[in-house]
Protein backbone atom coordinates (compact mmCIF):
# COMPACT_ATOMS: atom_id res chain seq x y z
CA UNK A 1 0.00 0.00 0.00
CA UNK A 2 1.40 3.04 -1.21
CA UNK A 3 1.44 6.08 1.36
CA UNK A 4 0.43 9.41 0.06
CA UNK A 5 2.04 12.34 1.86
CA UNK A 6 -0.25 15.08 1.70
CA UNK A 7 1.58 17.99 0.85
CA UNK A 8 0.20 20.81 3.35
CA UNK A 9 -0.24 24.32 1.95
CA UNK A 10 1.31 27.39 3.20
CA UNK A 11 -0.88 30.46 3.64
CA UNK A 12 0.30 33.64 2.59
CA UNK A 13 -0.58 36.70 4.47
CA UNK A 14 -0.44 39.74 1.87
CA UNK A 15 -0.16 43.07 2.73
CA UNK A 16 -0.12 47.13 1.31
CA UNK A 17 2.26 49.62 2.53
CA UNK A 18 1.17 53.31 2.76
CA UNK A 19 3.82 55.36 1.74
CA UNK A 20 7.28 54.76 0.34
CA UNK A 21 9.52 57.45 1.64
CA UNK A 22 12.41 56.33 4.12
CA UNK A 23 10.47 53.78 6.82
CA UNK A 24 8.09 52.62 4.04
CA UNK A 25 10.78 51.53 1.38
CA UNK A 26 12.64 50.37 4.11
CA UNK A 27 9.87 47.73 5.43
CA UNK A 28 9.49 46.16 1.74
CA UNK A 29 13.54 45.92 1.96
CA UNK A 30 13.56 44.24 5.48
CA UNK A 31 10.33 41.66 4.26
CA UNK A 32 12.17 40.84 0.92
CA UNK A 33 15.46 40.75 2.67
CA UNK A 34 14.58 38.68 5.60
CA UNK A 35 12.15 36.52 3.84
CA UNK A 36 13.11 33.41 5.40
CA UNK A 37 13.63 34.35 8.75
CA UNK A 38 10.39 36.68 9.02
CA UNK A 39 8.13 33.63 7.50
CA UNK A 40 9.58 30.96 10.33
CA UNK A 41 9.04 33.43 13.41
CA UNK A 42 5.10 34.74 11.99
CA UNK A 43 4.49 31.14 11.20
CA UNK A 44 3.54 32.33 7.49
CA UNK A 45 5.22 34.16 4.61
CA UNK A 46 4.47 37.54 3.83
CA UNK A 47 4.04 38.72 0.41
CA UNK A 48 3.62 43.08 0.25
CA UNK A 49 0.88 42.64 -2.66
CA UNK A 50 0.71 46.91 -2.98
CA UNK A 51 2.51 50.05 -1.73
CA UNK A 52 0.56 52.89 -2.48
CA UNK A 53 2.16 56.66 -3.07
CA UNK A 54 1.54 59.29 -5.29
CA UNK A 55 4.51 59.25 -7.34
CA UNK A 56 5.99 56.27 -9.59
CA UNK A 57 9.28 54.62 -9.20
CA UNK A 58 10.67 53.55 -12.72
CA UNK A 59 13.15 51.25 -12.46
CA UNK A 60 12.76 49.76 -8.78
CA UNK A 61 11.32 46.31 -8.23
CA UNK A 62 8.33 48.10 -6.78
CA UNK A 63 6.77 49.85 -9.30
CA UNK A 64 4.93 46.36 -10.49
CA UNK A 65 2.94 46.10 -7.02
CA UNK A 66 2.24 50.12 -6.68
CA UNK A 67 -1.17 51.81 -6.15
CA UNK A 68 -2.21 54.97 -6.80
CA UNK A 69 -5.93 54.90 -5.44
CA UNK A 70 -5.95 53.85 -1.57
CA UNK A 71 -9.66 51.94 -2.85
CA UNK A 72 -7.81 49.30 -4.18
CA UNK A 73 -5.99 47.99 -0.84
CA UNK A 74 -9.42 48.96 1.30
CA UNK A 75 -11.54 46.77 -0.83
CA UNK A 76 -9.10 43.87 -1.54
CA UNK A 77 -10.09 41.08 1.12
CA UNK A 78 -6.78 39.62 0.24
CA UNK A 79 -4.82 42.28 2.16
CA UNK A 80 -4.96 41.46 5.86
CA UNK A 81 -2.34 43.79 7.27
CA UNK A 82 -1.66 47.41 6.15
CA UNK A 83 1.38 48.94 7.06
CA UNK A 84 1.44 53.10 7.40
CA UNK A 85 4.38 55.07 7.39
CA UNK A 86 3.03 58.40 5.61
CA UNK A 87 3.32 60.54 8.88
CA UNK A 88 0.98 63.41 9.80
CA UNK A 89 -2.59 62.52 10.11
CA UNK A 90 -4.16 63.62 6.87
CA UNK A 91 -4.99 61.48 5.22
CA UNK A 92 -3.39 58.48 7.24
CA UNK A 93 -6.09 58.43 10.19
CA UNK A 94 -9.19 58.35 7.56
CA UNK A 95 -7.20 55.35 5.86
CA UNK A 96 -5.84 53.81 9.11
CA UNK A 97 -9.44 54.02 10.83
CA UNK A 98 -10.73 52.53 7.53
CA UNK A 99 -8.72 49.66 7.01
CA UNK A 100 -9.50 48.56 11.22
CA UNK A 101 -12.96 48.85 10.25
CA UNK A 102 -12.57 46.64 7.48
CA UNK A 103 -11.09 44.08 9.85
CA UNK A 104 -7.50 44.90 8.41
CA UNK A 105 -4.71 44.88 11.23
CA UNK A 106 -2.19 48.21 10.85
CA UNK A 107 1.56 48.65 11.94
CA UNK A 108 2.25 52.22 11.97
CA UNK A 109 5.29 54.57 12.72
CA UNK A 110 3.09 57.56 13.21
CA UNK A 111 4.02 59.29 16.05
CA UNK A 112 1.42 62.10 15.01
CA UNK A 113 -0.77 59.72 14.20
CA UNK A 114 -0.46 57.61 17.27
CA UNK A 115 -0.84 60.59 19.65
CA UNK A 116 -3.56 62.32 18.36
CA UNK A 117 -5.98 59.31 17.81
CA UNK A 118 -4.12 56.44 19.90
CA UNK A 119 -6.92 55.64 22.12
CA UNK A 120 -9.74 55.72 19.09
CA UNK A 121 -7.56 53.28 16.82
CA UNK A 122 -6.96 50.86 20.18
CA UNK A 123 -10.36 50.78 20.48
CA UNK A 124 -11.76 50.08 17.18
CA UNK A 125 -9.05 47.32 16.60
CA UNK A 126 -10.18 45.74 19.72
CA UNK A 127 -14.11 45.68 18.47
CA UNK A 128 -12.82 44.17 15.11
CA UNK A 129 -11.04 41.38 16.75
CA UNK A 130 -7.64 42.67 15.11
CA UNK A 131 -5.08 44.48 16.09
CA UNK A 132 -3.27 48.40 16.21
CA UNK A 133 0.28 48.08 16.55
CA UNK A 134 2.96 51.23 16.98
CA UNK A 135 6.22 49.76 17.88
CA UNK A 136 8.53 52.41 15.60
CA UNK A 137 6.19 55.36 16.90
CA UNK A 138 8.56 56.78 20.00
CA UNK A 139 12.01 54.54 19.89
CA UNK A 140 12.19 53.97 16.51
CA UNK A 141 14.21 50.42 16.70
CA UNK A 142 14.02 50.57 20.38
CA UNK A 143 11.45 47.90 21.95
CA UNK A 144 9.24 50.00 24.27
CA UNK A 145 5.99 50.40 23.25
CA UNK A 146 5.84 45.90 23.94
CA UNK A 147 7.94 45.90 27.08
CA UNK A 148 5.34 48.81 28.22
CA UNK A 149 2.39 46.81 27.28
CA UNK A 150 3.33 43.49 27.87
CA UNK A 151 7.15 43.37 29.60
CA UNK A 152 5.99 45.42 32.82
CA UNK A 153 2.54 44.99 33.80
CA UNK A 154 3.05 43.66 37.24
CA UNK A 155 4.33 47.31 38.01
CA UNK A 156 2.95 50.51 38.29
CA UNK A 157 5.14 52.63 36.65
CA UNK A 158 6.77 55.34 38.67
CA UNK A 159 8.41 57.80 35.66
CA UNK A 160 9.63 57.72 32.43
CA UNK A 161 12.44 59.82 31.13
CA UNK A 162 13.71 59.69 28.10
CA UNK A 163 15.90 61.27 25.35
CA UNK A 164 13.25 60.61 22.63
CA UNK A 165 14.99 62.71 19.33
CA UNK A 166 18.42 61.82 18.19
CA UNK A 167 18.78 65.32 16.47
CA UNK A 168 18.54 67.12 19.54
CA UNK A 169 20.60 64.50 21.15
CA UNK A 170 23.51 64.54 18.76
CA UNK A 171 23.31 68.80 18.68
CA UNK A 172 23.50 68.87 23.05
CA UNK A 173 26.36 66.58 22.76
CA UNK A 174 28.11 68.10 20.01
CA UNK A 175 28.40 71.63 21.37
CA UNK A 176 29.65 69.80 25.07
CA UNK A 177 32.42 68.42 23.12
CA UNK A 178 33.30 71.40 20.83
CA UNK A 179 32.06 74.00 22.97
CA UNK A 180 30.26 75.51 19.90
CA UNK A 181 27.30 77.72 19.63
CA UNK A 182 24.03 75.86 18.70
CA UNK A 183 23.29 77.38 15.69
CA UNK A 184 26.67 76.57 14.23
CA UNK A 185 26.08 72.59 15.45
CA UNK A 186 22.26 72.59 13.81
CA UNK A 187 23.95 73.44 10.68
CA UNK A 188 27.02 70.62 10.86
CA UNK A 189 23.74 68.36 11.90
CA UNK A 190 21.30 68.94 8.82
CA UNK A 191 24.90 69.63 6.39
CA UNK A 192 24.88 65.89 7.85
CA UNK A 193 21.72 64.60 7.38
CA UNK A 194 20.92 64.20 10.46
CA UNK A 195 18.36 67.51 10.98
CA UNK A 196 15.52 68.36 8.72
CA UNK A 197 15.77 71.61 6.82
CA UNK A 198 13.11 73.39 8.61
CA UNK A 199 14.40 71.56 11.67
CA UNK A 200 11.29 73.00 14.05
CA UNK A 201 10.01 69.80 15.15
CA UNK A 202 12.64 68.38 16.29
CA UNK A 203 15.04 71.70 18.37
CA UNK A 204 11.94 72.87 19.68
CA UNK A 205 10.68 69.55 21.55
CA UNK A 206 7.93 68.92 19.66
CA UNK A 207 8.73 65.41 18.21
CA UNK A 208 9.21 64.33 21.97
CA UNK A 209 6.09 65.76 23.26
CA UNK A 210 4.07 63.29 20.68
CA UNK A 211 6.43 60.42 22.12
CA UNK A 212 5.95 61.19 25.81
CA UNK A 213 2.61 61.48 25.13
CA UNK A 214 2.24 57.87 23.74
CA UNK A 215 4.00 56.49 26.46
CA UNK A 216 2.50 58.21 29.41
CA UNK A 217 -1.30 57.34 28.30
CA UNK A 218 0.53 54.01 27.63
CA UNK A 219 1.92 53.62 30.87
CA UNK A 220 -1.50 55.19 32.84
CA UNK A 221 -3.98 53.55 30.38
CA UNK A 222 -5.45 57.39 29.96
CA UNK A 223 -5.08 59.65 27.49
CA UNK A 224 -2.71 62.23 27.47
CA UNK A 225 -3.11 64.80 25.03
CA UNK A 226 0.59 66.19 23.82
CA UNK A 227 -1.08 69.47 23.39
CA UNK A 228 -1.65 69.92 27.43
CA UNK A 229 2.47 69.11 27.74
CA UNK A 230 4.61 71.93 28.33
CA UNK A 231 7.54 72.04 25.91
CA UNK A 232 10.86 73.36 25.80
CA UNK A 233 13.21 73.30 23.13
CA UNK A 234 16.98 73.29 22.86
CA UNK A 235 17.71 76.88 20.89
CA UNK A 236 18.38 78.96 23.61
CA UNK A 237 21.35 76.42 25.24
CA UNK A 238 24.19 78.15 24.88
CA UNK A 239 28.28 77.57 25.10
CA UNK A 240 27.90 78.99 28.28
CA UNK A 241 25.62 76.60 29.45
CA UNK A 242 28.02 73.90 29.06
CA UNK A 243 30.66 75.12 31.10
CA UNK A 244 28.59 75.35 33.90
CA UNK A 245 27.50 71.92 33.37
CA UNK A 246 31.27 70.83 33.10
CA UNK A 247 31.88 72.44 36.29
CA UNK A 248 29.32 70.81 37.87
CA UNK A 249 29.97 67.30 36.66
CA UNK A 250 26.62 67.10 34.70
CA UNK A 251 25.26 66.77 31.19
CA UNK A 252 22.50 69.00 29.33
CA UNK A 253 19.59 66.61 27.83
CA UNK A 254 16.34 67.30 26.47
CA UNK A 255 13.89 64.94 28.05
CA UNK A 256 10.49 64.13 28.00
CA UNK A 257 9.32 63.26 31.37
CA UNK A 258 6.25 62.11 33.19
CA UNK A 259 5.89 61.49 36.42
CA UNK A 260 3.04 60.52 39.19
CA UNK A 261 3.49 62.36 42.50
CA UNK A 262 0.87 61.74 45.43
CA UNK A 263 -1.85 60.91 42.64
CA UNK A 264 -1.67 63.61 40.27
CA UNK A 265 0.23 63.08 36.98
CA UNK A 266 3.31 65.76 35.58
CA UNK A 267 4.80 65.83 32.14
CA UNK A 268 7.25 68.17 30.09
CA UNK A 269 9.61 68.44 27.96
CA UNK A 270 12.41 70.49 28.39
CA UNK A 271 16.51 70.71 28.21
CA UNK A 272 18.04 69.42 31.73
CA UNK A 273 21.02 69.01 33.64
CA UNK A 274 21.57 65.48 34.68
CA UNK A 275 24.53 64.32 36.83
CA UNK A 276 26.81 60.95 36.46
CA UNK A 277 24.45 58.72 38.61
CA UNK A 278 21.61 59.31 35.89
CA UNK A 279 21.43 56.14 33.48
CA UNK A 280 21.04 59.40 30.57
CA UNK A 281 23.80 60.78 31.41
CA UNK A 282 26.14 58.55 28.56
CA UNK A 283 23.40 58.39 25.87
CA UNK A 284 24.91 60.45 23.56
CA UNK A 285 25.70 61.47 19.71
CA UNK A 286 21.97 60.46 17.63
CA UNK A 287 21.44 57.79 20.27
CA UNK A 288 18.07 57.31 22.05
CA UNK A 289 17.27 55.95 26.06
CA UNK A 290 14.52 55.55 28.03
CA UNK A 291 14.59 54.90 31.41
CA UNK A 292 11.29 53.77 33.16
CA UNK A 293 10.71 53.42 36.76
CA UNK A 294 8.35 50.83 38.02
CA UNK A 295 7.71 50.54 41.93
CA UNK A 296 9.25 46.80 42.14
CA UNK A 297 11.29 46.32 39.81
CA UNK A 298 13.36 50.22 39.64
CA UNK A 299 14.68 51.59 36.71
CA UNK A 300 15.01 49.46 33.26
CA UNK A 301 16.28 51.43 30.18
CA UNK A 302 15.80 51.09 26.85
CA UNK A 303 18.65 52.32 23.88
CA UNK A 304 19.68 52.05 21.32
CA UNK A 305 18.75 54.21 17.52
CA UNK A 306 15.83 56.11 17.72
CA UNK A 307 15.57 56.86 14.33
CA UNK A 308 16.57 55.64 10.83
CA UNK A 309 15.51 53.94 7.90
CA UNK A 310 16.53 50.07 9.22
CA UNK A 311 15.54 50.26 12.37
CA UNK A 312 12.22 51.55 12.54
CA UNK A 313 11.73 49.51 9.54
CA UNK A 314 12.70 47.05 11.21
CA UNK A 315 10.24 47.51 14.74
CA UNK A 316 7.39 48.19 12.07
CA UNK A 317 8.32 44.38 10.49
CA UNK A 318 8.36 43.21 14.03
CA UNK A 319 4.78 44.36 14.38
CA UNK A 320 3.76 42.91 11.50
CA UNK A 321 5.02 39.41 12.98
CA UNK A 322 3.07 40.13 15.67
CA UNK A 323 0.17 40.58 13.90
CA UNK A 324 0.39 37.95 11.87
CA UNK A 325 0.89 35.40 14.85
CA UNK A 326 -2.20 37.06 16.52
CA UNK A 327 -4.56 36.78 13.18
CA UNK A 328 -8.29 36.84 14.65
CA UNK A 329 -6.82 37.52 17.88
CA UNK A 330 -6.74 41.49 19.75
CA UNK A 331 -3.62 41.59 21.69
CA UNK A 332 -4.65 43.68 24.76
CA UNK A 333 -3.52 47.22 24.66
CA UNK A 334 -5.31 49.49 27.76
CA UNK A 335 -5.35 52.73 27.07
CA UNK A 336 -8.92 54.12 27.74
CA UNK A 337 -10.23 57.85 25.54
CA UNK A 338 -10.87 59.11 29.31
CA UNK A 339 -8.62 62.05 29.33
CA UNK A 340 -6.05 62.09 31.96
CA UNK A 341 -5.64 65.51 33.15
CA UNK A 342 -1.85 67.05 33.51
CA UNK A 343 -1.22 68.79 36.85
CA UNK A 344 -0.48 72.71 36.29
CA UNK A 345 3.03 73.33 35.72
CA UNK A 346 3.16 75.99 38.41
CA UNK A 347 2.87 73.22 40.81
CA UNK A 348 5.40 70.70 39.40
CA UNK A 349 8.77 71.11 41.94
CA UNK A 350 12.13 71.24 40.51
CA UNK A 351 15.48 72.18 40.86
CA UNK A 352 16.94 74.89 38.75
CA UNK A 353 20.31 76.03 37.68
CA UNK A 354 20.42 80.17 37.21
CA UNK A 355 22.82 82.32 35.64
CA UNK A 356 22.42 86.03 36.99
CA UNK A 357 25.22 89.06 36.61
CA UNK A 358 27.92 89.08 39.42
CA UNK A 359 25.96 92.33 40.62
CA UNK A 360 23.09 90.42 41.97
CA UNK A 361 25.18 87.41 43.89
CA UNK A 362 23.88 89.05 47.47
CA UNK A 363 20.28 89.35 45.98
CA UNK A 364 20.66 85.85 44.97
CA UNK A 365 22.25 84.18 48.03
CA UNK A 366 19.31 85.90 49.88
CA UNK A 367 16.30 84.87 47.83
CA UNK A 368 17.53 81.38 47.19
CA UNK A 369 18.40 79.27 50.76
CA UNK A 370 20.92 76.67 50.11
CA UNK A 371 21.69 77.45 46.98
CA UNK A 372 24.59 75.78 45.30
CA UNK A 373 27.36 77.82 43.50
CA UNK A 374 28.81 76.64 40.46
CA UNK A 375 31.66 78.56 39.11
CA UNK A 376 31.61 77.92 35.36
CA UNK A 377 34.51 80.46 34.63
CA UNK A 378 32.27 82.91 32.66
CA UNK A 379 33.48 86.36 33.55
CA UNK A 380 30.59 88.88 35.04
CA UNK A 381 28.20 86.29 36.23
CA UNK A 382 27.08 84.61 38.94
CA UNK A 383 25.88 80.74 38.68
CA UNK A 384 24.22 78.61 41.08
CA UNK A 385 21.46 75.86 41.38
CA UNK A 386 18.65 76.05 43.89
CA UNK A 387 16.49 73.78 46.01
CA UNK A 388 13.69 72.28 45.09
CA UNK A 389 10.92 74.51 44.39
CA UNK A 390 7.77 75.06 42.79
CA UNK A 391 7.92 76.22 39.33
CA UNK A 392 5.62 79.12 40.28
CA UNK A 393 7.82 80.07 43.52
CA UNK A 394 11.11 79.72 41.11
CA UNK A 395 9.10 82.11 38.60
CA UNK A 396 8.28 84.35 41.36
CA UNK A 397 11.56 84.72 42.85
CA UNK A 398 13.13 85.20 39.99
CA UNK A 399 10.95 88.35 38.00
CA UNK A 400 12.71 90.24 40.81
CA UNK A 401 16.52 89.93 39.16
CA UNK A 402 17.28 92.28 36.62
CA UNK A 403 20.36 90.63 35.17
CA UNK A 404 18.72 87.27 35.08
CA UNK A 405 20.20 85.25 31.92
CA UNK A 406 18.77 81.81 31.93
CA UNK A 407 17.46 78.78 34.13
CA UNK A 408 18.01 74.92 33.23
CA UNK A 409 15.97 72.37 35.30
CA UNK A 410 18.29 70.16 37.59
CA UNK A 411 17.86 66.21 37.45
CA UNK A 412 20.01 65.32 40.17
Amino acid sequence: MRLRRARQEVKMIKIAVLGYGTVGSGVVEVLNTNAKVIAKRAGQEVEVKYVLDLRDFPGDPVQSKLVHDYNIIAEDPEISIVVETMGGTKPAYEFVKRALLSGKSVCTSNKELVAAYGAELVHIAKSKTVNFLFEASVGGGIPIIRPLNQSLTADKIEQINGILNGTTNYILTKMAEDGSDFADVLKEAQELGYAEKDPTADVEGYDACRKIAILTSLAYGQQVDYQDIYTEGISKITAEDFKYAKAAGAAIKILGSSRKVGGRLYAMVAPQMIGKDNPLYSVNDVFNAICVTGNMLGDVMFYGRGAGKEATASAVVSDVVDAVKHMNVNVMTIWEDEKQQIAPLEEMENRFFVRVGESERAKAEAAFENLEVIDGGVPGEFGFITEKMTEKKFHDAIAEFDTFITRIRVGF
